[in-house]
């Protein structure tokens, strides 16, 4: 048959990566990290208020806690700007090509000054 030749999914072979779909991909997963970061931030508080601190203060000190906290504000930072983005459409504008994509790279850029601002601001606390 004639059908033997087609490929099973031509529209991932043909397919343009765009920066919409690629935030798209993005907010789906930060959100998802976000819930189970804010799970442990909960369980953190508790044990905080047992008196079990110790136990979080060597690891949020170590390379990998600082690692992990400035990712957790990147990805808290980057879906806040980007559901903003996602509000701004509900209202019916931004729409257009450009000022989609332009938008797209904006939030992704200030996703990341934000996350440095916030962990800096958060350090010297």
């Amino acid at each position: 048959m004639e059908y033997e030749k087609n490929p099973l999914t031509p529209h991932l072979q043909i397919y343009k990566w765009q920066i919409s779909s690629l935030l798209s991909i993005a907010h789906r997963i930060t959100g998802v990290i976000n819930a189970i970061a804010i799970s442990f931030i909960c369980i953190w508080f508790l044990l905080v208020i047992y008196k079990e601190q110790f136990l979080f203060e060597n690891i949020l000190n170590s390379f990998f806690g600082k690692f992990i906290s400035i990712s957790l504000c990147w990805t808290f930072s980057f879906h806040v700007l980007n559901e903003i983005r996602h509000l701004v459409w509900d209202a019916g504008y931004g729409f257009d090509q450009k000022i989609s994509k332009l938008t797209g790279y904006v939030t992704l850029v200030l996703s990341f000054f934000l996350a440095i601002i916030i962990y800096l601001i958060g350090v010297n606390l």
